[in-house]
């Protein structure tokens, strides 16, 4: 006679995080590391952040698949070289998450920030800033997320505000908007064109630029 074993159980519970982490621990995430530091002068270092970065990704149990260390390149440019990198490792899935030390290490504003985290919402990719404590991997920071994402929409209805009302000013004052009139020796240009000259000739006798004698002729 067969004696019935029940099958194993399985534990639900998970792993304690460590101190100051959000969220369970798992092990098969793939994160890389961004840093950047303004100056090359040796008072600001990139391994100040990147440690504390790699501290708290082998605390949540996370490989490090990269890291990308911009190194006296400002937050303000448009193009830096290793968040380019970056951009590109994200858009081909070379990992799932991206660790940044603070907001202002990786995006230039916050109309950066949200098209950006936009994007690596779409390519599946979770963000996570270390000391701004925001994290994309749970519900509380996808809820934060939402929150800056009206916020910038806020601030860009704010600038159009703005301009609309200084167009309203300067109407109400008299002012003429938009690019000033360029008189255009029509008569001479004609001439000159009937010399044989070219554009860049003529611009260069007319005084007025090549584009708008192309424009107007």
């Amino acid at each position: 006679m067969k004696t019935a074993t029940s099958a194993p159980i399985k534990s639900t519970t998970t792993e304690r995080p460590a101190a100051g982490v959000c969220g369970p621990i798992t092990s098969t995430k793939r994160v890389a590391l961004y840093a950047r530091v303004s100056t090359h002068n040796g008072h600001q270092d990139p391994d100040v952040q990147l440690r504390e970065l790699r501290t708290f990704a082998a605390a949540r149990g996370w490989t490090v698949a990269g890291e990308y260390v911009d190194r006296g390149v400002s937050g303000s440019k448009d193009r830096r070289p290793e968040l380019d990198l970056l951009m590109t490792g994200a858009r081909s899935r070379a990992f799932d998450i991206l660790l940044v030390w603070k907001l202002d290490r990786f995006a230039r504003s916050l109309k950066h920030l949200v098209t950006a985290i936009a994007e690596f919402e779409a390519l599946g990719v979770q963000f996570v800033s270390l000391r701004d404590n925001l994290d994309l991997t749970t519900p509380s920071g996808r809820l934060m997320f939402h929150v800056i994402g009206a916020m910038a929409e806020f601030e860009r209805a704010l600038i159009q505000e703005r301009v609309r009302a200084g167009l309203r000013n300067a109407r109400a004052k008299g002012k003429r908007l938009g690019r000033p009139t360029v008189n255009i020796p029509t008569a001479k240009v004609q001439r000159l064109r009937a010399q044989g000259l070219s554009w860049s000739r003529i611009a260069a006798a007319t005084g007025v630029a090549k584009a708008t004698l192309l424009r107007h002729a």
